[in-house]
C-alpha cells in the first residue's frame, strides 16, 4: 500500500470516528438540557394524564428534565404546530393523540403537515371508544339501541367532545354502518358531555374509557358498548359493537413525536428512554388502571400507524362530509 493510499484510509478513518463522536455527543447532549414536551391540550385530560406519568418516570429513569407544556386550542392544531415550527434538537416534543389524525382529515386549513413535519419517535397506548348512557336509557346495549324505532331514535342527543372529535368520528361510522341516525351535540370537551348526560340533559355520550369510569363506578351512568375487536376482560360485561352487527374498531391512541429535521441519533435516544418507562411496572399498572393498552413501538411502527389512520379518517369524512374550518 503506497503512503498516499495509507493517508487516504487513515484520513477517512479519523472522519468517520469524528462523526460517530460527534453524533454520540450530540445524543448524549439531549439528557442535559430540558425537553419540552408540549401537550395540546388543557390540564386534566386523558393526554395530560398520560403524559405526566411518562414525563415524571424520565426524569427519575434517565434524568431528564422533562418539562410539560400544555398548549390548548383549535383542537390540537395550536399546540402542534408549536411543535412543527420548533427547533428541530430534541428540546421541543409533541405528545399527540387521535386527534393529530383526524384534524387533517376534516379541517382543510390545518397549518402544517401531519406526517411531513414530524419525525415519531414511538406510540404509547390505547384506549377504546365508549358508547355510555344515563341509567334511565331504555337500551342496556347498543344492540338494543339498534333495535329501538328509527322515528325514536333520530330525536336522541348523542354528546361528544366537539365537532371532527374522535367520539363525534366514532358516533359518524356507527351511522355509516347501521344507519342509525341520532342529533349530535358538539361539547367543548368530554367532561362537559358526560356532565350533560350525569344530569340527563342528554341521553347518550362517546367518549374514551378513562373519562367514563368514575361516572360507571358510581353508577351514574351505564356502558352500552365498546368499540373494539373484543371484550375487554376488565369490563367482560360491556359487549363490541361488532356484535351489535357494527364491526367497528375506534381507539383514542397516544404518541410521541419530535420536529421532522431532528437528528436520527438524537431522535433513538429520546425514542429509547421513552420505551424504557413504557416497561416500568409502575407505570403498567397506573396504564392498566385507565384501560391504556400496549402498541407496537418504534419510528417505522408509528409511521405505518399514523399513515393508516390518516387514510381512514379521510374516507369517513369524505363519506360523512363532515368538514371543521
Amino acid at each position: 500500500m503506497t503512503t498516499m493510499v495509507r493517508r487516504r484510509f487513515l484520513s477517512a478513518g479519523l472522519a468517520a470516528a469524528a462523526v460517530a463522536g460527534s453524533s454520540a455527543a450530540r445524543a448524549q447532549a439531549v439528557l442535559t438540557k430540558p425537553v419540552r414536551m408540549v401537550v395540546p391540550y388543557g390540564v386534566g385530560g386523558g393526554a395530560d394524564f398520560s403524559a405526566r406519568l411518562i414525563a415524571q418516570k424520565l426524569i427519575d429513569q434517565a434524568g431528564l428534565k422533562v418539562i410539560i407544556d400544555n398548549k390548548p386550542g383549535a383542537s390540537g392544531i395550536v399546540g402542534t404546530d408549536f411543535v412543527a415550527k420548533s427547533p428541530a434538537d430534541g428540546s421541543v416534543l409533541l405528545y399527540c393523540d387521535t386527534t393529530h389524525a383526524l384534524n387533517t382529515a376534516v379541517n382543510p386549513k390545518v397549518p402544517y403537515d401531519p406526517v411531513a413535519d414530524f419525525k415519531p419517535l414511538t406510540l404509547i397506548g390505547r384506549s377504546p371508544q365508549l358508547l355510555v348512557a344515563h341509567p334511565s336509557f331504555p337500551a342496556n346495549s347498543l344492540k338494543e339501541l339498534l333495535a329501538m324505532p328509527r322515528e325514536k331514535t333520530k330525536d336522541m342527543a348523542i354528546g361528544s367532545s366537539g365537532l371532527g372529535s374522535t367520539p363525534h368520528m366514532t358516533y359518524e361510522r356507527l351511522h355509516l354502518l347501521t344507519g342509525l341516525t341520532l342529533v349530535h351535540v358538539p361539547y367543548k370537551g368530554g367532561g362537559p358531555a358526560l356532565s350533560d348526560a350525569v344530569t340527563g340533559q342528554i341521553p347518550l355520550v362517546v367518549n374514551s374509557i378513562p373519562a367514563c369510569i368514575p361516572h360507571l363506578q358510581a353508577k351514574r351512568l351505564k356502558p352500552l358498548a365498546l368499540a373494539a375487536a373484543e371484550r375487554n376482560p376488565r369490563m367482560p360485561d360491556v359487549q363490541t359493537f361488532a356484535e351489535a352487527g357494527a364491526p367497528l374498531e375506534v381507539s383514542t391512541w397516544y404518541g410521541v413525536l419530535a420536529p421532522a429535521r431532528t437528528p436520527q441519533d438524537v431522535a433513538d435516544k429520546l425514542a429509547r428512554e421513552i420505551e424504557r418507562t413504557l416497561d416500568d411496572a409502575d407505570i403498567k399498572a397506573r396504564f392498566d388502571e385507565t384501560f391504556l393498552d400496549p402498541m407496537p413501538r418504534g419510528e417505522q411502527a408509528f409511521a405505518t400507524f399514523l399513515a393508516e389512520e390518516i387514510a381512514q379518517w379521510k374516507a369517513v369524512a369524505t363519506q360523512t362530509g363532515v368538514v371543521v374550518d
